[in-house]
């Protein structure tokens, strides 16, 4: 697929978190509608049209790569995941370098209450390589998150621990457009044993 028929932005899926609070089983793995997690998410992100969508596994990839149907979307293995999620941030957006992407919508594969709606209304808050958007549910930003281009190297070099993009955000608050989906998504995460009744 040549870089023009495709979006100007990109899908990022994080993907490589061991489940610590769950017994030490891959988020990724999980089983949702009888398929991997995984699979739902990138298919969330291509529903929602990023045309390109990378992928970082870190946990138990190989099983990944072999149990879930990720046809189409480039993997990333991040070695260093047991790091935290700082560290699939800055292999994600390595992974985007000379890709022609202008932007990276980056959405976490622990989040299934937020579907292809929500992240179309963010992907639709693309305007330049300078954009910063993200979603908001009723006021309180959340995932998905959109960085542009110009934004990537700034990201990568704060991203350090489970941090993620948090303290470069708080740093650019004013320039972050907020995209309100709390009528179309729930933003919780699968974080616990508790949580797994939301994959039933």
């Amino acid at each position: 697929m040549t870089v023009e028929n495709t979006s100007p932005v990109a899908g990022l899926l994080l993907a490589a978190g061991g489940g610590r609070r769950l017994g030490g089983r891959p988020k990724a793995l999980l089983p949702y509608r009888e398929r991997p997690l995984v699979e739902h998410a990138a298919g969330v992100l291509r529903a929602a049209g990023c045309t390109r969508v990378h992928v970082v596994l870190g946990a138990r990839a190989d099983v990944v790569r072999e149990r879930a149907e990720l046809a189409g979307c480039v993997l990333v293995d991040n070695p260093d995941w047991e790091q935290g999620m700082g560290s699939s941030l800055r292999a994600g957006l390595a992974s985007l370098a000379g890709t022609g992407a202008r932007a990276a919508l980056v959405s976490l594969v622990d989040q299934p209450g937020i579907g292809p709606e929500a992240v179309a209304r963010v992907l639709g808050a693309f305007r330049s390589e300078d954009s910063l958007a993200s979603a908001a549910y009723d006021g309180v930003r959340g995932h998905p998150v959109l960085f542009g281009a110009a934004h990537w190297a700034g990201i990568a070099a704060s991203a350090t621990g489970d941090r993620g993009a948090r303290a470069y955000l708080r740093a650019h608050e004013r320039e972050i457009a907020l995209v309100e989906c709390g009528d179309v998504a729930l933003a919780y995460d699968i974080d616990t044993e508790a949580d797994l009744v939301h994959l039933e």
